[in-house]
C-alpha cells in the first residue's frame, strides 16, 4: 500500500484507467493523511477503512479499503473518486478522505451493512451552475465542487436517523432533503438544516 499523493480536487480525469493511476503533487486545501490521522478522534491508526457505494446514476458499485495501516491508500480513493464523479459529464474530482472517514464514522454509529446509495458527489462548475439556475437550494460555490461533499442514503435507514446520526458526529454540514429522499454530508464547518 502506497501512501496517498493527493490529487487537487476538481481536476479532471479520462478514464477510469487514468483514474486508478494519477498521482500528483499535495493540494493544500485537502488535510494530509497524516494530519488528519493525528486530529480526527475516532480514527484509530491500527484499523482498516472500508466503504460501499452505490452510485445511482451510473448503476455502479464499488467495496474498497481507503484506509489501512495508518495511512491512506491511494487506489481506494481513486476508485471512490471516479465512483462518485460528475455524472453528467463524466469529470472526477477527488473525494476529500476527510469525507470518507466521515462516512465511515456514520456506518459505524448507525451499524449499517448495506452500501450507502449515492444521488451526488463530486460536481463540476458547469454541472453546479446549471442546478443553481433551477434551483435555489444549490450553492453556488457548493462543496460538491471540491470533493468536499455528498448526497446520500442509506437502505433499510430511516433518513431522520441517518440526519440525526450524522449531526450528533458533528464532524461538519449536514442537511436533510425529505422531499428529494437523501442527507448531505460536508466537511465544511458544523451547521444543520432540514427537518
Amino acid at each position: 500500500m502506497r501512501k496517498m499523493g493527493l490529487l487537487s480536487a476538481g481536476a479532471a480525469l479520462s478514464s477510469p484507467a487514468v483514474a486508478a493511476t494519477v498521482t500528483s503533487s499535495a493540494s493544500p486545501s485537502l488535510a494530509s493523511p497524516v494530519a488528519l490521522a493525528s486530529t480526527h478522534k475516532s480514527l484509530a491508526i491500527d484499523s482498516d477503512m472500508t466503504l460501499a457505494f452505490n452510485n445511482l446514476h451510473t448503476g455502479e458499485s464499488l467495496k474498497t479499503t481507503f484506509f489501512a495501516e495508518g495511512q491512506f491508500i491511494d487506489e481506494g480513493i481513486q476508485a471512490i473518486s471516479y465512483l462518485l464523479r460528475d455524472h453528467r459529464n463524466n469529470q472526477v474530482g477527488l473525494m476529500n478522505p476527510e469525507l470518507m472517514v466521515m462516512l465511515h464514522d456514520l456506518q459505524q454509529t448507525l451499524g449499517a451493512t448495506k452500501p450507502f446509495e449515492v444521488i451526488s458527489g463530486y460536481r463540476s462548475a458547469e454541472t453546479n451552475a446549471l442546478l443553481s439556475q433551477r434551483s435555489n437550494k444549490v450553492a453556488k460555490k457548493s462543496l460538491h465542487m471540491q470533493g468536499k461533499a455528498i448526497d446520500i442514503r442509506i437502505p433499510g435507514i430511516q433518513l431522520t436517523n441517518v440526519h440525526t446520526a450524522a449531526r450528533q458526529m458533528n464532524q461538519g454540514g449536514v442537511g436533510l432533503y425529505t422531499r428529494s429522499n437523501f442527507v448531505h454530508l460536508d466537511t465544511g464547518r458544523p451547521r444543520f438544516w432540514g427537518s
